[in-house]
């Protein structure tokens, strides 16, 4: 099964660049929107808006996520769905990596973004 978001919800995903090292997508929804499920390897994401998400695993294991316009973090490869649960639109940049772990060991990954200290970096 294909869990590319590109491909499992291209509503809300868009390649907007790739080569042999990195792939860039683009990520848009409206409150209330929510999509299937998807995975995402090693990944540096920006968050061009401020949201709350509900992203669920596989497992059942839920995880709400509140972040800033401006946020920069660490998201390490992982499978799950999300849904906006704020009432802001998301608008989200994704840089995934090609040479760490891939959406091969996304279903072992933690869920959510990685909000440790030196992980999230604001900028005005």
């Amino acid at each position: 099964m294909d869990l590319d978001p590109v491909v499992t919800n291209p509503g809300f995903y868009r390649a907007v660049f790739e080569n042999d090292r990195v792939r860039v997508l683009e990520y848009v929804d409206h409150p209330g929107d929510a999509t299937t499920p998807h995975a995402h390897p090693d990944s540096v994401m920006y968050t061009l808006t401020a949201f709350r998400r509900r992203l669920s695993a596989a497992d059942g294991a839920t995880l709400d996520v509140e972040l800033p316009a401006g946020a920069a973090v660490w998201l390490p490869a992982q499978q799950h769905a999300g849904h906006n649960i704020g009432d802001t639109d998301t608008r989200v940049v994704f840089v995934e990596l090609k040479d760490g772990a891939g959406r091969d060991d996304a279903a072992a990954g933690p869920l959510g973004p990685d909000t440790g200290e030196s992980a999230l970096l604001h900028t005005s």
